[in-house]
């Protein structure tokens, strides 16, 4: 058998018709089968009893990239900087890191999900890092300067951290695009991982059996880095695992 993961979808409009729509990019989906787990969509949902029911019958929960999360909801006011912010995603996401912390279920956060996971824990996040950090590398890499896969710039992680162990090393080049990063850590977030600027770009939740978020985008890389193949290799069988211990309690 092989584990159910849900990765969080985000409103869109359709291409040809404009219609409201839920998406997700491909490369996460890929990403996950490739590591021989089942990708499940969450779409945005108002109804929490809903979203409890969805969580229990999960093995794994990926938060994936997106817009902004709302400053209000770590207490700061808009500044003019701040994108496109979806509530309803927030929500969603919010709540479904609560209750993959709560339950131990395991937990992967990209770019804007580690985000949200911080803001969750009671954190917060540089809006804009252009505005507020000015003496920062370049972060926010578009598609249309290169591809997806461009690596950016090189990070740093802690030796003996969870990360370092799945990635084989302390230090690796990623790509990058993110104009916000996780400023103060929120309740039990440890962060793992850096960038030259010392903004943040990895971070564990303490005291869970794996609940690991980043800030650039390995599901972009697992063609080409074994580095990224191996994250989402180690987070698919922390999910099987779950899997497992759930099945042998049945």
């Amino acid at each position: 058998m092989r584990p159910i993961i849900g990765i969080s979808c985000q409103p869109a409009l359709s291409a040809g018709s404009q219609r409201p729509i839920y998406g997700l990019g491909r490369s996460y989906v890929h990403a996950i089968e490739l590591a021989g787990g089942i990708p499940l969509l969450i779409p945005p949902l108002g109804d929490d009893e809903s979203l409890r029911a969805i969580a229990e019958r999960l093995d794994g929960v990926l938060l994936s990239g997106g817009g902004d999360v709302d400053p209000a909801l770590y207490g700061e006011p808009p500044i003019p900087q701040l994108g496109v912010v979806e509530p309803e995603r927030d929500t969603m996401e919010l709540a479904l890191a609560q209750i993959a912390i709560e339950d131990e279920q395991p937990l992967l956060g990209i770019c804007r999900g580690m985000q949200a996971l911080n803001v969750a824990r009671g954190g917060t996040l540089y809006q804009d890092i252009g505005a507020q950090q000015p003496e920062a590398i370049k972060h926010d890499y578009h598609s249309y300067e290169g591809p997806r896969d461009l690596r950016a710039h090189e990070i740093t992680v802690a030796e003996g951290s969870p990360l370092a162990a799945i990635v084989g090393g302390s230090r690796y080049a990623v790509n990058s695009f993110h104009h916000q990063a996780v400023k103060e850590p929120g309740a039990g977030i440890k962060i793992i991982g850096w960038a030259e600027d010392g903004l943040a770009e990895a971070m564990m939740v303490e005291e869970h059996p794996f609940a690991l978020a980043v800030q650039y985008h390995p599901e972009e890389l697992v063609e080409s880095d074994p580095a990224a193949r191996a994250l989402f290799e180690a987070f698919v069988r922390a999910c099987a695992e779950r899997m497992a211990s759930r099945v042998g309690q049945l």
